[in-house]
């Protein structure tokens, strides 16, 4: 089964890494803890935490900033995942943008930019899962959505697998 036609797989590429860009990987809801109700939406580039019970409601930080919130503690390791597959996001982002803008040179390169923007939104989605496994198991209990994580593979199958012409 052909899932997009081999014209329109450029653009599917490009619109599906910038999309991943800007879903949340992961939200998460922890219900009262000493008082205190938490709701964290992870995008990736930028968390956003929100508070019941506490003075500052909500908190914004970049991978960076939770990451060093975080050294020394258990639940580190799953922010340096985040850390990692935000990297490479920005990679795919920046050649996605260069592929929109210089699609026929791109095109010509020795390598599929299809495939190539399909297996960094895999490593992308992997490495997601991944943190969302350890922040799930070594950070505040919770429920977990891993709504990027399900999107960017998704579409990483579809690129990898799209019939090229």
């Amino acid at each position: 089964m052909v899932w997009v036609r081999s014209e329109h797989a450029g653009a599917l590429a490009v619109v599906s890494t910038w999309l991943c860009a800007l879903v949340p990987w992961n939200i998460s809801y922890t219900s009262s803890i000493a008082g205190v109700s938490l709701l964290f939406v992870r995008f990736p580039f930028v968390e956003i935490q929100y508070a019941w019970g506490l003075s500052q409601r909500v908190a914004v930080r970049d991978p960076l900033t939770a990451l060093s919130l975080q050294s020394g503690q258990t639940v580190a390791v799953a922010y340096q995942a985040w850390t990692l597959a935000a990297a490479v996001l920005a990679l795919a982002v920046l050649f996605s943008f260069g592929y929109y803008l210089r699609e026929d040179r791109v095109e010509a390169g020795p390598v599929d930019p299809v495939r190539l923007l399909g297996a960094l939104l895999g490593v992308v989605g992997v490495v997601f899962a991944a943190s969302t496994y350890l922040l799930a198991t070594r950070g505040i209990p919770g429920i977990p959505l891993p709504l990027g994580v399900v999107i960017s593979l998704v579409f990483a199958g579809i690129l990898l697998t799209v019939e090229r012409s």
